[in-house]
């Protein structure tokens, strides 16, 4: 058997299992089933084409089979063939030439396909060949239509901004962008808090309702968030509707193997789906975590082809958390699907920019939605070092009031930057604080120390605290010394991680609402996409192996909140919450990782007083330290400013808002911003010398930080400032 014969015999059997009744030309029939595909079908110039593809009797598309190492040349060779092909048509059927829409070209382990009634029609990898009653329903839909899907991705109506972020406004619609340009992976890069899945919900109703799209998945990665999901999804009220989503469109969250045919939004793990389709069903939790994730996959078991649920069931995949969801086994579950891969995530890698082929629709960062009181920030690192001796446990504390770090690097270099399973710090590091004696030393620590920190001093009790273990015995430790140190009772703390599944879902919410737990241990459970807007500290005490990761683990205390709802859970609040304080007990923020020489910013000069710091930039001083400094403390003034006072500000800054100010401040030595800026002014910049360069980086910083502080250089303007924060 020759190797063409041994591919076209592998063809013959992807063919088969996708419904295609496979036939040589001398046992025609063409309505042998819906779909049959004959070989060796002659042309009407009297060539021979591999397959020919018939639905209902009508030919409808060409399969070119080449030996599995002429791979590379399918989308050249043997797709200029079928094409040659498509203009002669077939013999007997010249006059339906035109039919000929659905070419694809194939090796025993390759399939490329391009539908060509689509506009600028371009070839695509798929998993397998589609299914005949596929191709029939496309071929109607064409006609009822007059376009196919990527054709209606041509033209949404407008999207109205009223009820909408401006990040979500420009994501929505560069999303559209990326679509109409058949572009088949995008990235949407979202702050925590900034509505990644009510920006996701639109998007799915404007291509349901606009473009007619037949199912769309919403893919997570814990069951946790898939439940999260379907209430915001069911619960969802379109901007141009007095409907509830759930009462448009059918919306079902896969519980077991199987998935309604009438279903059109599906919400599923991709556990589930993996199992699915590997052919092991119900062999992987849907709510695993992502560090217990590797435990049950080591044995790579290739997703197969699946006819209840061939690759076309979906149109688009939305992929929650995408930079969990990209790599190893759970890959071939995106890469199966023949549809538009759309990733949310908040802290994207270089390797998830990669698998988006570098389509950033939408960057929101959050710096950015910090500047937009979006987010809140850092209010300060309290820096615990311990070390065992025989006296037990010594402990030396150190407030470092960085409020807010602010990566100053560039989009490039950002995108470029690959840390994903790198350990930073010693070896060690997570053993540090594993002994129980170190914990009780940090557990004390906090409570003789929470009470005297600036933001907490009003308090009376101890704000919601989360805290980072390193594995489940770990958190038990954690959970009984936190209880006998603090001499509360068991409704205190509690311990909310993987193995205590059974019990998360009452103490998440008690966590998020009710005055008790206090405090909540964690492995992984609430580490990543988990709501806890309540959480004020942020205790490390376990090693993290990522930037990314330690990102998203700042992530769970981002979230803003108002007095009112700050005050359900945490009574003698007298404010909205400001930011949130890191507990650092294993070295994670001294890394070079988190806060080397990469990034700079926050409040660089916690020693200088607020007035000192208005009269420095008022006399002149335009350093990165003093003008990043100001804007954050101007940042967490206006949060406690009164309504009238804010107006007064407004008035008296010719109708700049005080947050305004405070970003601008902070954004003088923002490094895209200052190109930008460069480059315009100095379009020969790359062509000047380096000291030339210099001189013109320095005007420009002059001229933004200027510009920023305009506001500041007026008497009145400091003196209302240095009124109302005190």
């Amino acid at each position: 058997m020759t190797p063409e014969e041994k591919a076209r015999q592998k063809i013959d059997e992807k063919l088969e299992a996708a419904g295609w009744t496979v036939q040589d030309k001398k046992d025609i029939n063409l309505y042998a089933s819906l779909g049959v595909a004959v070989r060796e079908f002659t042309t009407a110039d009297n060539h021979e084409v591999d397959y020919a593809l018939f639905v209902d009797g009508d030919p409808v598309g060409l399969v070119e089979a080449k030996e599995d190492n002429q791979g590379v040349n399918l989308t050249n060779h043997a797709l200029e063939q079928n094409m040659g092909y498509v203009q002669v048509g077939l013999k007997k059927h010249e006059e339906e030439k035109d039919r000929l829409r659905f070419v694809y070209e194939a090796t025993s382990i390759k399939t490329l396909f391009v539908d060509l009634k689509d506009p600028q029609p371009r070839t695509r990898e798929i998993f397998s060949f589609h299914r005949p009653e596929t191709l029939k329903q496309w071929i109607e839909e064409h006609e009822r239509e007059q376009a196919t899907l990527r054709g209606r991705l041509l033209h949404f109506p407008e999207l109205p901004t009223k009820g909408f972020r401006e990040c979500q406004v420009s994501a929505i619609v560069n999303l559209e962008k990326s679509f109409s340009m058949n572009h088949p992976r995008a990235l949407v890069q979202m702050a925590t808090g900034a509505g990644k899945t009510f920006t996701a919900i639109t998007s799915c109703y404007r291509l349901l309702k606009s473009a007619k799209a037949k199912r769309i998945l919403f893919l997570v990665d814990t069951k946790q968030l898939g439940e999260q999901a379907e209430t915001e999804y069911k619960n969802y009220q379109p901007y141009d509707s007095q409907d509830k989503l759930a009462s448009l469109y059918n919306i079902t969250r896969i519980q077991t193997s199987n998935i309604s045919q009438d279903t059109q939004i599906c919400i599923s793990t991709i556990q589930r789906l993996y199992s699915m389709l590997a052919g092991e069903i119900a062999t992987l939790p849907d709510d695993i975590d992502e560090e217990y994730a590797p435990l049950t996959t080591k044995t790579k078991r290739e997703v197969q082809y699946n006819a209840e649920y061939p690759p076309e069931f979906f149109d688009f995949i939305i992929i929650d958390e995408c930079h969990r969801s990209i790599y190893n086994v759970w890959r071939q579950v995106l890469e199966y699907f023949d549809a538009f891969l759309i990733g949310l995530t908040a802290t994207p890698s270089q390797d998830t920019y990669a698998f988006f082929n570098q389509n950033i629709v939408s960057e929101y960062t959050h710096e950015q939605a910090v500047d937009d009181g979006v987010n809140v920030g850092v209010l300060g690192t309290y820096y615990i070092e311990t070390s065992i001796t025989k006296h037990g446990g010594v402990v030396r504390p150190n407030l470092d009031r960085q409020i807010e770090i602010r990566d100053k690097r560039t989009r490039k270099q950002h995108w470029e930057t690959s840390d994903d399973d790198m350990e930073y710090g010693a070896n060690d590091l997570d053993n540090k604080v594993v002994n129980k004696s170190q914990i009780r030393t940090v557990i004390t620590a906090l409570r003789d120390s929470w009470h005297t920190w600036e933001y907490f001093r009003m308090r009376d009790e101890l704000p919601k605290t989360l805290i980072f273990a390193k594995d489940d015995s770990h958190a038990d430790d954690i959970v009984a010394i936190v209880k006998e140190v603090f001499g509360k009772g068991d409704d205190f703390c509690k311990k909310i991680t993987y193995k205590s599944d059974k019990e998360d879902k009452g103490l998440l919410y008690r966590f998020r609402n009710d005055y008790n737990p206090r405090v909540a241990v964690t492995v992984n459970k609430i580490a990543t996409g988990t709501d806890v807007k309540a959480i004020e500290i942020l205790i490390f005490m376990r090693d993290i192996r990522s930037e990314n990761y330690y990102e998203q683990m700042l992530g769970r205390a981002r979230r803003t909140m108002s007095e009112d709802e700050l005050k359900q859970c945490t009574p003698s609040a007298q404010a909205q919450k400001l930011g949130y304080i890191v507990v650092d007990a294993v070295g994670v923020t001294q890394s070079e990782k988190t806060q080397g020489n990469k990034k700079t910013g926050g409040d660089k000069k916690p020693t200088v007083g607020f007035i000192a710091l208005l009269n420095a930039i008022a006399q002149g001083d335009i350093s990165d330290e003093t003008l990043t400094t100001t804007g954050t403390r101007l940042e967490h003034l206006e949060k406690v400013m009164s309504t009238t006072e804010k107006d007064k500000f407004h008035q008296l800054a010719n109708g700049v808002a005080l947050n305004k100010v405070a970003a601008n401040l902070k954004h003088v030595y923002d490094e895209d911003e200052l190109q930008h800026d460069i480059c315009i002014e100095y379009p020969q910049y790359g062509a000047m010398t380096e000291d030339e360069q210099k001189q013109a980086r320095k005007k420009i910083i002059k001229q933004r930080a200027r510009q920023a502080a305009e506001p500041i250089y007026k008497k009145e303007v400091r003196e209302l400032l240095f009124k109302v924060s005190h």
